[in-house]
């Protein structure tokens, strides 16, 4: 699924073709459910998970409270190490600057590492439109790539998925049947992309963190790709979200103990390169000249924002998609954006200022709250879908079918005389529709929640219609208290209040 194909349809809808795509759900729920289960033993054999957690999500807190601090101090160092630094309000300006890079080095390849920032900026087709390859060189990301679609993961692209596709996939790059074959599909990859490695003139990377005393970003992989993406070419360019600062080194500590724990269950990831500036006189390899280019891209939009400022203290682990059941069912793409789980019904709404466009992404959730106890920074992401829905009816873009519903709600539950005659209308009513108990119609309102599930009949007594002999039972049945106990606890009650007033309590 491209992204044209996304933005030509509803949340609903594109849920609606992933539910009816066998591959998808079972590739999606198998990956899923093994990182899920893979988080689960990491945080619990590492200990005290929960204090790791506060202590990420008070550097994050404090690092975006000050924001404009850090970014200075990163901005000074990394200069002071030989690193040009560029600051892009937009993405067309981080667009046009990593154009002008390239066209100044005559650049005719690019090859990049994993990066949702540069998918964000959709900069490969931007490079293909001045002639420059650009390769992924991520193995989820170039299965993508290759598929013409976009990430159905933040962490791994290609969750949707199965080997036979994969399969089929590069059968077409290699002009031969490739078996489905894990080892046979991942050396293939591995000896195309090192043709791509030695003749690109640019290594393109994002940023995982970056760090403020020292001018250096810090990338996490597994592949290897990354350490070859900003050591072989001789021009390396770093595309960082403004918000990637952590203040010091040893906060990294925090980060690298929390971010592959929840990504993948790793207590490490394979690979974890820091990089300060390009290659001195005393290096064996590294790229001649390096290029960070800072992105706001409505991500400055949040700050101030009591709602909303914390989605900005995200690491991009991908946990709570793991987490999410809605997610678990329909993927990455019915999200219809770069970013997609819960993490991306509330940023792409965020980041983008046509926000009605999105009004129907913050829908995609239970708002049961699994992605909060995922989330290693706790971000409370189920809060900011309800500030979403909120902000939606109060610009008068709500559903009309849907406010006329809840005042009508609000109407009936106002009055308990209105409540008791309007359920006996419906006990009347249901006699159309019940079959066994239960009401299985699939008309107006009961379309969508009984095509997976049915809805319960108003009983014949409801709770109120019971309580009236309840309680005249409970009268008969309860005995009285005890006098004296009575007076026992009136006491105690009175001394419990004189020591809180001479402050001994």
């Amino acid at each position: 699924m491209n992204t044209a194909d996304t933005k030509a349809q509803t949340v609903k809808q594109r849920a609606g073709d992933a539910l009816n795509n066998d591959f998808l759900r079972k590739a999606v729920r198998f990956t899923t459910e093994r990182l899920r289960l893979g988080k689960k033993l990491a945080s619990e054999e590492h200990g005290n998970w929960d204090d790791w957690r506060e202590r990420g999500r008070q550097i994050r807190l404090h690092t975006i409270a000050h924001l404009d601090y850090y970014l200075d101090q990163f901005t000074e160092q990394a200069r002071a190490n030989g690193v040009h630094v560029h600051f892009a309000d937009t993405a067309e300006e981080a667009v046009a600057i990593s154009l002008q890079i390239a066209e100044r080095k005559s650049a005719k390849s690019v090859v990049k590492s994993k990066s949702m920032v540069s998918e964000e900026l959709h900069l490969n087709k931007a490079l293909e439109s001045i002639g420059v390859e650009a390769v992924e060189t991520d193995l989820g990301e170039y299965i993508i790539q290759l598929s013409d679609e976009t990430p159905s993961h933040i962490i791994i692209p290609a969750i949707h998925k199965n080997r036979y596709q994969i399969a089929e996939v590069l059968s077409e790059v290699a002009g031969e049947t490739l078996p489905p074959d894990t080892a046979v599909l991942a050396g293939f990859v591995r000896m195309k992309l090192r043709e791509k490695f030695l003749e690109a003139e640019i290594g393109m990377t994002g940023c995982n963190f970056a760090i403020a005393e020292t001018g250096s970003m810090v990338l996490f992989e597994n592949e290897g790709n990354a350490r070859m993406v900003t050591t072989v070419p001789k021009t390396q360019i770093t595309l960082m979200g403004m918000e990637r600062i952590i203040p010091s080194w040893s906060d990294l500590e925090v980060m690298a103990t929390l971010l592959p724990r929840s990504a993948t269950g790793q207590k490490l990831t394979v690979y974890m390169s820091g990089i300060s500036g390009p290659k001195r006189e005393q290096d064996a390899d590294g790229p001649d000249e390096m290029h960070i280019i800072i992105i706001d891209n409505g991500r400055s939009l949040q700050l101030g924002d009591p709602e909303f400022q914390e989605l900005l203290n995200c690491i991009r682990c991908g946990a709570c998609l793991n987490a999410c059941p809605v997610y678990r069912h329909i993927g990455g793409h019915a999200y219809g954006g770069t970013y997609s789980g819960p993490i991306g019904a509330v940023l792409t709404p965020a980041l983008n200022k046509n926000v009605a466009e999105w009004d129907d992404i913050a829908n995609a959730s239970s708002l049961c709250g699994a992605c909060y106890e995922a989330c290693p920074v706790k971000i409370p992401l189920h809060d900011m879908l309800v500030y979403l829905r909120r902000r939606k009816i109060e610009a008068g873009r709500g559903d009309k079918l849907e406010g006329m519903g809840m005042r009508g709600f609000s109407t009936v539950m106002g009055d308990s005389k209105r409540f008791r005659s309007v359920l006996s209308l419906g006990k009347l009513g249901q006699k159309l529709v019940v079959r066994n108990g239960e009401i299985r119609t699939k008309l107006g309102p009961l379309k969508g929640w009984n095509s997976y599930r049915v809805t319960p009949s108003i009983p014949k007594q409801s709770f109120r219609d019971l309580w009236p002999e309840m309680e005249a039972d409970l009268r008969r049945t309860s005995k009285p208290m005890k006098p004296d106990l009575t007076n026992r606890l009136e006491e105690r009650k009175r001394q419990q209040e004189g020591k809180g007033v001479n402050g001994d309590g």
